[in-house]
This record gives C-alpha cells, structure tokens and sequence, in this order.
C-alpha cells in the first residue's frame, strides 16, 4: 500500500515540470496549410462570418507544420472578388505515444491564396464560396509560442496506467 502512493506523488510531481518546460512556437511569416471544416458562403446578405474553424492539412506550400490535431477560428469577410480570411486562436493538441500535450492561445495570422497575395480568390459574382477541399495558406504576423497547458486527462490515464501496473505486480 505504501508502493503506490509514492508512485503516484512522484508522477504528479513530474508531470507539472513537463507542462512548463514545453512550448509551441512559430516565427513571424511562418506559413502554415490550412482548410476549413465546414462550407462557407459569402454573398450580399452575409457578407461576414465569425468564429470560421479551420484546420492544418498536410501541403507543400506551408514552410511549417502545426500538430495534426489542431483547430483555428478566425473571420472572414468578402472584399472585392477574394475572401479575407484572419486567424485570431487556436487550440492543439500534439500526441507522442500515450501521452499528449495541449496547447491554446491567440493566434495572428491571414490567409494568402496560390498566388500569393493576401485573400482567397473565392468569389464569382454576388457569391464567394469555399470548401474543405480548398488549400490555402495561413501566414503568422506575430511569433507564436504557447506553454504546454495542464492535462488532466494525461495526469488520470498516468495514475490509471500506474494503478493497473500495480496492480499485475500483486497478483500472483
């Protein structure tokens, strides 16, 4: 009985470095593949959207990569025939084995098109239109770097795996 109760303090004394020792960052300019998550339409009557959530997709046209696990909201709003699509958060988690990290913060980045300039050539007409499918790319205005947060569902799954550990070595 003595066994696990040290185990399990000195796991969560362990688990608190790690939080704060990891960071995610990005420089200014990084360029990051994105797609939406769901279909969004621009047109005369909703010539805005808040709170767009997107997600990185693996392209060649990023010069970095976030963890595949990812979600950014942003806004996005019709000018002229593009889409001016802004990132303001984003909420990550990166897994390594049974262990994972998660990372949230602000984000400040815009959304550049295949050729470069900044919007997305989306509209035709009253109507601007983008899919899942359509790959553009988000550019960081600002560095990012985010502290590694607190994971109690990490923290459980430790004290659980070590629990059942425990528990093996008993039986005979």
């Amino acid at each position: 009985m003595f066994k696990p109760t040290i185990l399990l303090m000195a796991t969560a004394l362990t688990l608190p470095s790690l939080a704060m020792g990891d960071t995610l960052s990005l420089p200014a300019d990084a360029r990051v593949a994105m797609a939406l998550v769901d279909d969004l339409t621009l047109d005369a009557e909703t010539p805005r959207l808040d709170d767009v959530v997107m997600h990185p997709v693996h392209s060649e046209r990023g010069s970095h990569r976030l963890p595949d696990y990812c979600v950014v909201t942003g806004d996005a709003r019709r000018n002229g025939e593009r889409v001016r699509l802004t990132a303001s958060a984003l909420t990550c988690i990166e897994t390594a084995g049974a262990d994972s990290a998660i990372y949230s913060g602000e984000l400040t980045a815009g959304a550049y098109d295949a050729d470069g300039d900044f919007g997305l050539a989306a509209c035709q007409g009253d109507r601007c239109r983008l899919t899942p499918d359509d790959v553009f790319v988000l550019t960081l205005t600002r560095p990012l770097s985010l502290e590694q947060q607190a994971n109690p569902s990490a923290e459980i799954n430790a004290r659980r795996r070590q629990h059942d550990a425990d528990e093996a070595a008993d039986q005979p």
